[in-house]
């Protein structure tokens, strides 16, 4: 087989170029196979293979700089520079990253987990090149869907401006051209491609402006006609009007073609934009039918497509769904609105329900933020449902133009916390930092899936500003649902647990850990204090206040970094009333990031589990402790 002699770019290069497509059928096997058991994005890497190919077979990685954007179209990538025997690692603890990693592989030149940065890396990298006198080539990989991205429109400009040399190719698996566009398209392709033609066009422009009186006229009148048959026959029109070359577009799963088009590519002096059409899921028909399930998924069954997923409750995820179509069937003024995540954010059965309140916006967070707010200055209650790391993306519009204004926008955060195989690119660790000190946020996290249910009519009810419930990418605790739900007053915390040698004050799935915990700690004759910290902004003085009088020593639990955390609320608290004399530890995720793994495995090494909590109060308490052995003795 060809894939077992290619352990290497340089391997490839040795294959004739007929050679490539036997390839990238044994690629794709390989991709099914070893999926079916990890997991993964398999639809957009069946996508890419011939591309990907094609890539490493024209350009010198990593001397030429090879840039994917997301990364999560990288796994050919990744077999064909040496890592296809580590493929049964992939997303595992300590095992291959799901997205690129400058750590794995010199030919991992970028690194992202976030879409849209492909195009400013690229820019970097050119001007970077041209700065130090070298001639290597730049390539950016994006897909259609992350130039919706507004960086990416940024990078275009900018690159048009610049005018250096770079190729973009879009890799495009949405849209489609009728083949006889199509050849048009490559016609036309060549033509602007070709260094004589170029040279002639040239020419021509000098030789009419040389006649006196009329060729300047004669000029522009050319050059308006020339606009004129371009804007009729060139569908990438766009892209030339940024200063991109547009070529394409082109079978992207056609070696020869995609061969033919990158050597024209090769031949253009300044920026190329090379249009590619590719399927989701190529060779694969449960992926090609439905390439939106199949573009990140868990362990299936190659004969069937089956997917193999643990029985349990139902994800957080879920029970936000049920809960927003519930109480949208009760408030007309209620929209979903979602940066091109549907699906994973749980709108997907509200747009079906609501169809003229649901709104994707496409890779857009900060647009989605910004308009957010003007639906709420309009009279509706916009519930922005967004992953954490994404959210990032629009911190400036969440600070300036909702909170700032006190908009009455809900926030749904999903992916609080660790997330497990997508890693540090996607863990939600960083929310609860840079929003706890914006004003006029309240900002919650349930213990459960009836409290989530619960905190969903709080923020619906909620007329005094922005709020936002942040909630895990993990199983629901089983716990009874009520038959209705239920506004919780704002700022309340609730005792789960009494006792008087400690207390753990936590939320979200920290609070199963607490309560394990505090069995733990039983056996050492210690009774443990619980307290559900559902609110994170605001916090509940009126209990901060009773637990520094009554139980002094402190531990604060949260799934999130410790700096700017609840931890750091709740010292904030004591320092600015005076209150001394108590022993508080902070547990959280320190910092460093995290990487990929089980987010069991992510808890264990950061310290987040039973035994490092009862460890953390033993230390803590560790004079009185000795007291109750005596005693006990």
């Amino acid at each position: 087989m060809l894939i077992e002699k290619i352990n290497d770019p340089k391997d490839l290069k040795q294959l004739h170029l007929e050679q490539l497509p036997q390839l990238a059928e044994e690629i794709r096997e390989f991709l099914i196979g070893n999926l079916s058991m990890t997991g993964g994005h398999l639809a957009p890497n069946l996508g890419v293979v011939e591309l990907t190919l094609i890539l490493h077979y024209l350009y010198d990685s990593p001397n030429d700089k090879i840039i994917f954007d997301v990364g999560h179209q990288s796994y050919v990538h990744k077999i064909l520079t040496g890592r296809k025997d580590r493929f049964d690692t992939l997303r595992k603890y300590k095992g291959l990253c799901g997205f690129v990693k400058r750590s794995e592989s010199e030919h991992d030149v970028w690194e992202a987990g976030h879409s849209s940065t492909s195009l400013s890396a690229a820019m970097g990298m050119a001007l970077a090149r041209d700065f130090k006198g070298e001639n290597n080539k730049v390539i950016a990989v994006i897909g259609d869907g992350a130039l919706t991205g507004g960086m990416a429109l940024e990078a275009l400009n900018h690159i048009g401006h610049e005018k250096r040399n770079l190729i973009v190719v879009l890799n495009d698996n949405e849209m489609s051209i009728a083949p006889n566009v199509g050849a048009l398209h490559n016609y036309l392709g060549r033509i602007r491609s070709d260094k004589h033609y170029q040279k002639a066009k040239d020419e021509f422009q000098q030789f009419l402006n040389k006649i006196p009186a009329i060729g300047g006229k004669l000029a522009k009148t050319a050059e308006r006609l020339k606009d004129s048959l371009k804007y009729m026959v060139v569908s990438g029109m766009l892209f030339e009007e940024f200063g991109l070359t547009y070529l394409g577009p082109v079978d992207g799963h056609d070696i020869e073609k995609l061969a033919d088009v990158f050597q024209q590519a090769n031949n253009v002096s300044g920026p190329v934009l090379v249009h590619v059409l590719t399927t989701k899921g190529k060779g694969y028909q449960p992926a090609e039918a439905d390439s939106h399930k199949w573009h990140g998924i868990t362990p299936y069954k190659i004969e069937s497509g089956q997917l193999l997923k643990a029985v349990g409750p139902p994800m957080y995820t879920e029970i936000f769904s049920q809960a927003l179509i519930e109480l949208a069937g009760q408030d007309e003024r209620i929209v979903a609105v979602t940066p091109a995540m549907p699906g994973g954010s749980g709108l997907v059965k509200f747009g079906e329900l609501f169809p003229g309140r649901m709104i994707d916006v496409g890779i857009a967070e900060q647009h989605a933020a910004t308009m957010s707010a003007a639906l709420a200055i309009e009279g509706l209650k916009p519930v922005f449902a967004v992953y954490s790391t994404f959210l990032q993306r629009a911190y400036d519009q969440v600070v300036h133009d909702i909170c700032r204004q006190n908009l009455n926008v809900i926030f749904a955060i999903d992916r609080a916390g660790f997330v497990g195989a997508d890693g540090e690119t996607h863990h939600g660790v960083y929310d609860i930092p840079f929003l706890r000190h914006v004003p006029n946020l309240v900002l919650m996290m349930p213990k459960d899936e009836n409290e989530l249910r619960n905190m969903m009519k709080t923020a619906v009810d909620y007329n005094d500003g922005p709020i936002a419930v942040r909630y895990p990418r993990v199983n629901g605790r089983g716990v009874e649902l009520d038959p209705e739900m239920t506004a919780i007053p704002i700022g309340s915390w609730e005792t789960l647990r009494e006792g008087e040698s400690a207390v753990i004050i936590t939320q979200g799935p920290m609070i199963q850990v607490a309560e394990e915990a505090a069995e733990l700690l039983k056996r050492e004759g210690l009774s443990i204090q619980i307290v559900n910290a559902r609110f994170i902004k605001p916090l509940d003085e009126e209990l901060l206040l009773k637990l520094a009088a009554e139980n002094p020593h402190m531990i604060v639990l949260e799934e999130s970094a410790v700096m700017g955390g609840l931890g750091g609320a709740v010292l904030e608290f004591y320092a600015q009333r005076g209150i001394d004399g108590l022993s508080v530890r902070l547990m959280g995720i320190p910092d460093c990031f995290v990487e990929h793994g089980s987010i069991k495995e992510q808890r264990q090494e950061i310290g987040l589990t039973p035994d490092h909590v009862a460890a953390q109060v033993i230390s803590l308490m560790s004079g009185r402790l000795q007291n109750v052995k005596r005693q006990r003795g």
